[in-house]
């Protein structure tokens, strides 16, 4: 049987190849930071890498290396368990207060990523008889996990509020008896921010919850790095909240999902994803604490990332590249064509800059982008260096 389907696939992945939308994996043999080394599937040896997640620079943070240390020596490796029968320890109840605390919610509970996450809440809270008000841009996470709830699914033009509110008024007209407004906090491929004052407005005119996915902001975003709630002022009108641990919280893997009492209460009860899926390894847990303590005793790597963020857009600007607008560390420079996106992308590595090309169906189709991802760690002259490779990659790729 599967002689026949092998073709299928091999054909498909031809396609794949032949629309450049192929999407190859460098593999790195060094730790995640503002340099790594690429020892296979491009040009070899060390490069400036402007294509992760690690906005605050925390992924080889000493002090966040230090407590994940000591947290193997005392809290062990894994927890082999789920939650219900083993696998609760002191350190995740402890985070879990610490997170609740810090994004101003009332309960928190872990998951083992956020597309867990994403994926345990629309079918635990809603039902047939309810509606989820979802943007059109929101993350794949939050799309799979409205599919598996049987909500009726409205979906809104991406950030357009006139929109959300002609969505909220069908539903309530359709007698939904819950309604959900969900969208990211800031939308991955764009760097653009979601008009939460706008959107808790909305709610409570049409009495619906709100719930956001802050995994692009929390920790940076927000006068102290509490995420998009905090920056719009809204931290005690959003009802439930997302967000991972694997970005600028450190950048290893896990998830959460801080709320109010009462929906936190329920998840813990019925949500798949968390009742069946193992506990979050001690060792993150602990590490995670720690990059709360870092977060909230000072602000300088948010405040570095800011300024080099700054440069990045201003200098692109000024050499004539297209860049989303925005002041978020997502800076998408905006291609169009895939292949020749994933081609300077190619001449950008050959330079010892290691970003992506990214193309459909990650991004529409005419939008392929490279997406330059600052962070921390880097130093100006890392920032200028990268401006530099893009100027002379461009060039040749026109020749």
């Amino acid at each position: 049987m599967f002689d026949s389907v092998r073709d299928d696939l091999r054909t498909t992945l031809d396609e794949i190849r032949a629309a450049g939308l192929h999407k190859p994996e460098r593999v790195i043999g060094t730790p995640q930071s503002a340099t790594v080394n690429v020892t296979a599937g491009g040009r070899p040896g060390e490069v400036l890498n402007f294509c992760a997640n690690n906005y605050l620079g925390l992924a080889d943070h000493p002090e966040v290396l230090a407590a994940a240390h000591e947290a193997l020596d005392r809290w062990g490796y894994g927890m082999a368990s789920v939650r219900f029968i083993c696998g609760t320890q002191e350190v995740h109840k402890d985070l879990e207060a610490r997170l609740s605390a810090f994004l101003g919610q009332e309960d928190t509970i872990l998951y083992s990523s956020c597309f867990d996450a994403n994926g345990g809440v629309f079918e635990t809270l809603l039902g047939a008889q309810d509606a989820v008000i979802s943007d059109a841009l929101n993350h794949a996470s939050i799309i799979d996990g409205i599919r598996l709830s049987k909500a009726r699914r409205f979906r809104y033009a991406n950030r357009d509020t006139a929109d959300l509110e002609r969505q909220l008024k069908e539903a309530t007209e359709g007698g939904a008896r819950r309604k959900l407004i969900v969208t990211d906090g800031v939308f991955s491929m764009d760097g653009h921010v979601a008009p939460l004052a706008e959107i808790c407005d909305l709610a409570e005119r049409h009495d619906a919850m709100v719930m956001v996915d802050d995994s692009h902001a929390v920790g940076f975003v927000g006068p102290g790095g509490r995420g998009t709630p905090e920056l719009h002022g809204v931290m005690d009108r959003v009802d439930i909240l997302t967000g991972t641990l694997g970005k600028a919280l450190g950048g290893a893997s896990g998830g959460y999902v801080a709320a109010r009492a009462e929906i936190v209460a329920l998840l813990r009860q019925r949500s798949r994803p968390y009742l069946f899926s193992n506990t979050l390894a001690p060792v993150i847990a602990a590490a995670s604490l720690k990059v709360l303590d870092l977060l909230e005793s000072a602000d300088d790597l948010r405040v570095r990332l800011g300024e080099n963020t700054a440069l990045f857009r201003r200098r692109m600007t000024e050499e004539g590249f297209d860049i989303l607008p925005g002041d978020h560390p997502i800076a998408p420079v905006m291609i169009g064509d895939a292949s020749r996106a994933g081609r300077l992308a190619e001449l950008l590595l050959e330079r010892g800059v290691y970003v992506i090309g990214f193309s459909y169906p990650v991004v529409p189709e005419g939008q392929a982008r490279i997406r330059v991802q600052l962070s921390a760690a880097h130093s100006a002259g890392d920032v200028n260096r990268v401006v530099e490779a893009f100027v002379a990659a461009r060039a040749e790729l026109d020749a």
